[in-house]
């Protein structure tokens, strides 16, 4: 397979996969799997989405200089896109839930504080979006590498959104956010400790503690729980799996795939090399 065809099959496996969860979505409220509630179930899941998205196409780089694939360039637009798209569509099926009232909707996004920043990190994510394609590139030239720095602060914004919706189930945001600090640490890593096990051991053991510091300030901010009860809650097998636990785990993961792929490199060179040997030496 040349390369041409493999970053086609990776652009239409990932559009297939970026397009399951709405028509997955869809079928669900045609055939009435979503009552009682389907508006307000049909907002939280592409509110969701949204975020899922938003992470993996910050994932893409890192992603790309860890497992050595250039192709992961080919396909970080189109995940940035799509979580585009499902904030929009979570917007969107909101303003359905007040009968399409604009005026109590933009009261409502005014008035509330976790809607303000939600619309903002919307404006934000569509504006990236719209400029994404290689036209609005050239227009901007260096300017678009700056105006695209908006994706952080409009991931931070997104999930201070998530946070606040979840009131006191925080398990999924805190989660979240434990992934984000992930990839901002990897950024914010020396450049020779990125791609060595060292630095992906330091991102597992900061990840993990700033998922718990993320938790145990929610907590005691919003329900005046002491943070070291939260702490305790970590340290309880019988508690498990927290955020900061799943995240230490998707670390580690991260780590041992990333070991898998090295070694079959390293096969792969090994076996290449003999047989050009063999090639070579046979009569």
């Amino acid at each position: 397979m040349t390369a041409k065809q493999k970053i086609f099959w990776l652009r239409l496996v990932t559009l297939v996969g970026l397009c399951l969860p709405a028509l997955e979505l869809g079928w669900r409220w045609a055939t009435g799997a979503l009552e009682p509630r389907p508006v307000t179930l049909a907002t939280h899941a592409t509110g969701d989405w949204a975020v899922i998205f938003l992470l993996l196409s910050l994932a893409m780089t890192p992603a790309r200089a860890l497992f050595d694939w250039t192709p992961l360039v080919h396909v970080r637009r189109r995940i940035g896109v799509a979580a585009a798209l499902y904030a929009l569509a979570h917007l969107l099926i909101y303003v359905l839930d007040q009968k399409w009232n604009l005026l109590v909707v933009a009261t409502e996004i005014l008035r509330r504080f976790y809607l303000t920043i939600g619309f903002v990190a919307l404006v934000a994510l569509l504006l990236l979006a719209i400029t994404s394609t290689d036209g609005w590139q050239k227009r901007l030239k260096r300017g678009w590498k700056r105006l695209h720095w908006l994706v952080y602060p409009a991931a931070f914004l997104a999930l201070i959104h998530f946070f606040i919706q979840s009131k006191v189930k925080i398990g999924e945001p805190a989660f979240a956010a434990g992934l984000f600090a992930w990839l901002m640490l990897w950024r914010a890593l020396p450049v020779r400790l990125q791609k060595s096990f060292a630095g992906l051991a330091l991102l597992a053991v900061g990840a993990t503690a700033a998922t718990v510091a993320f938790e145990a300030t929610w907590y005691w901010l919003v329900n005046g729980i002491d943070p070291a009860r939260v702490l305790a809650a970590n340290l309880d097998p019988d508690l498990a799996f927290r955020p900061a636990q799943k995240v230490l785990i998707a670390a580690l993961m991260i780590a041992a795939a990333v070991g898998l792929r090295r070694l079959a490199l390293a096969a792969n060179r090994l076996w290449t090399r003999r047989y050009i040997q063999s090639t070579i030496s046979s009569p």
